[in-house]
């Protein structure tokens, strides 16, 4: 299934500082219904497409809504900035 949505791109600080986007409640909540049965202890496989790149990974549950976690080599190939708000495209379940 596809969606398209605008979020931004946050910081989670852990031992080393990662980057996810923060996908809407309202996408969210599709996305959690689109992706039963194919979710693995609450990740969900998905296929993203961010400007011209394309790439694969699993969105992390937190506080409600899904974060879309940004390879370095991703926003590196993408341009992509803290706090930047971003159009995603994004595919469930193909990877």
């Amino acid at each position: 299934m596809d969606f398209e949505f605008e979020g931004p791109v946050i910081e989670w600080r852990g031992p080393a500082p990662y980057y996810f986007v923060r996908i809407p409640e309202d996408e969210s909540d599709d996305i959690k219904f689109a992706a039963k049965g194919l979710e693995y202890w609450g990740q969900v496989p998905v296929t993203v497409r961010i400007h011209d790149t394309e790439f694969t990974t699993a969105l992390f549950p937190k506080d409600g809504v899904y974060l879309l976690p940004l390879r370095d080599k991703v926003r590196k190939e993408a341009g992509i900035d803290l706090g930047e708000e971003l159009t995603v495209g994004l595919d469930v379940g193909r990877t």
